[in-house]
C-alpha cells in the first residue's frame, strides 16, 4: 500500500551529511570492538586456549567472506561496480595459491600453534558461530544489494581496530610468531579503502528515506552477527571445544 493509499505522506530523506553521521554512528555504538571478549584480548587477558579457539572460529566467518562478496558482485548492475566490488574476492582467495586473505589467516593459525588441516576441516567451529555466518551470507543472498553493500560497512571501524589489535598481539601474545600478523596489518589500508568504497556506494544509492533506514538497519544487523560470534566464542563449554 502506497503512502498516497493511506494519506500518509512519506518521511523526507535525510540529507546525505546526516544518513553518513547515522550510518557511522551504528557502527561506532555497536561494532565488536566493544564486546567483553574483544576488550580482554586488547587488554592481554586471554589464554592462549581462548586465542587458538577465536582464531579457529573466526576463521569460519574469515573464509566465507568471498563467498557473501560473490553474491553481491553478481547483483550489482553495472561491469564498473562489478569490477570493483569483485577485487575483493583476490583479496581474500588471492591470484593465485599461497595468497590473499584466506592464507594469511591459515599462517595466523599455525603461528599460534594450530595445524592447517584442521583450521580447513572446521571440525571445532562452534554451532553459535556456524549460525551467525550463515546468517550474513543469506542476508548477503537474498536482501536487495543496497542491503548487503550496507552491511559491511562495519569496516567502517576495521583500521583502527586491527591497528590496536596488531599492537595487542605484539604486546602481549608474544608466543604468536609475528610473521602471522600480516592479516591484521594489510586490513588496515584494504579496510580504509573498501569502507570508502562502500559508504560512496550507499550514499548514492540510498535516495529515499526507506533506502537509508534499511541500509541502517543491514549495518546494525552485521553488528550483531559479529557480537553474536564472539559470544559463541566466549561462551563455548569446555565439551564443544574439544
Amino acid at each position: 500500500m502506497t503512502p498516497v493509499e493511506t494519506g500518509v505522506a512519506a518521511a523526507e530523506p535525510w540529507s546525505r551529511a546526516e544518513f553518513e553521521e547515522r550510518l557511522r554512528d551504528v557502527v561506532r555504538q555497536r561494532y565488536h570492538d566493544r564486546h567483553p571478549f574483544n576488550v580482554r584480548m586488547h587488554e592481554g587477558a586471554l589464554s592462549p586456549e581462548e586465542v587458538r579457539r577465536w582464531i579457529t572460529n573466526r576463521f569460519h566467518y574469515q573464509r566465507h567472506i568471498p563467498v557473501k562478496d560473490a553474491l553481491i558482485t553478481a547483483k550489482l548492475d553495472t561491469s564498473e561496480l562489478r569490477r570493483t566490488w569483485a577485487r575483493r574476492l583476490e583479496d581474500q582467495d588471492g591470484r593465485a595459491p599461497g595468497e590473499g586473505g584466506i592464507e594469511r589467516w591459515l599462517r595466523l593459525g599455525e603461528a599460534a600453534g594450530l595445524d592447517r588441516s584442521g583450521l580447513l576441516a572446521g571440525r571445532q567451529v562452534l554451532p553459535g558461530v556456524r549460525f551467525a555466518v550463515d546468517a550474513y551470507v543469506n542476508f548477503c543472498r537474498h536482501r536487495p544489494v543496497l542491503d548487503a553493500v550496507a552491511a559491511s560497512l562495519t569496516e567502517l571501524s576495521a583500521p583502527d581496530l586491527m591497528r590496536v589489535r596488531t599492537e595487542a598481539f605484539e604486546r602481549h601474545y608474544p608466543w604468536v610468531r609475528s610473521g602471522g600478523l600480516a592479516y591484521f596489518r594489510d586490513r588496515v589500508h584494504q579496510g580504509r579503502r573498501d569502507s570508502d568504497e562502500a559508504l560512496s556506494l550507499v550514499l548514492d544509492s540510498a535516495r529515499d528515506r526507506a533506502g537509508q533506514e534499511r541500509a541502517v538497519a543491514a549495518v546494525a544487523f552485521k553488528c550483531e552477527v559479529l557480537w553474536s560470534l564472539l559470544d559463541a566464542v566466549d561462551q563455548a563449554s569446555p565439551e564443544q571445544v574439544r
